[in-house]
């Protein structure tokens, strides 16, 4: 997932690096809702702890990160797909500037979540 958030980054002219980005950041929204998929369990048992006023410091920074990530990368994506949009033509710079802001802060989001992982 982090190799094709990188090469999301990466920037092509003309419209093939337009369809360069459309399969790589979708792939990458793949494999985003596959992770959330798979860690599920753990998401719903620290959100529930979480609002018991159980959840333990160490987990604080974590969770809040990964919420973070999950509201960035939302707003994130929906841009992206809407920015492609064929109705959607007028308002495509504004909604891109928007896709482009939330990718930076979540792939600055991404790195503070790896640095995060790293003592497991």
């Amino acid at each position: 997932m982090t190799i094709f958030l990188v090469l999301s980054f990466v920037r092509w002219d003309g419209a093939d690096g337009a369809i360069y980005h459309i399969v790589v950041g979708s792939a990458c929204t793949l494999f985003f809702a596959i992770h959330i998929f798979i860690h599920r369990k753990w998401i719903k048992a620290v959100t529930k702890s979480c609002f018991a006023g159980k959840l333990i410091k160490a987990l604080r920074g974590k969770y809040i990160v990964d919420i973070l990530l999950l509201v960035v990368w939302g707003i994130s994506i929906t841009t992206g797909f809407i920015a492609i949009a064929p109705f959607f033509s007028d308002g495509a710079s504004t909604i891109g500037r928007v896709h482009g802001l939330t990718a930076r802060i979540g792939l600055g989001l991404v790195v503070i979540h790896v640095i995060q992982h790293i003592p497991n």
